[in-house]
């Protein structure tokens, strides 16, 4: 038994279904790269195209190419073509609200 039942059952019935848990965790794992945070922190700043992006991390194409299409199926990258061009972003605020927040807790 419990020493705080109440509370026990209280958090019990707050917790989100594991699904949402484990998705949740598989969102923080695409943000456990530091090439990818780069690449986000680039795209805070502005639209960029992959060779724009390669040229600010000082990373080939096919390497920037292989982190966008990550980000882009966790939902954090949108992109969209410009003639030849695909240029990528960031896929809402809610993108920059986690970047923004991530830093502010780790520059306490």
């Amino acid at each position: 038994m419990a020493a705080h039942e109440e509370l026990v059952e209280q958090v019990l019935q707050n917790q989100p279904e594991d699904e949402y848990l484990y998705d949740l965790a598989e969102l923080f794992k695409v943000f456990g790269d530091s090439t990818r945070i780069k690449i986000l922190y680039a795209l805070f700043e502005s639209e960029l195209c992959v060779s724009d992006i390669a040229q600010i991390l000082n990373l080939n194409q096919s390497a920037v190419s292989h982190q966008l299409r990550i980000l882009k199926d966790a939902k954090l990258v949108k992109f969209k073509r410009s003639g030849k061009s695909i240029f990528y972003s960031l896929d809402d605020d809610h993108v920059r609200t986690i970047l923004s927040m991530g830093m502010d807790h780790v520059e306490e």
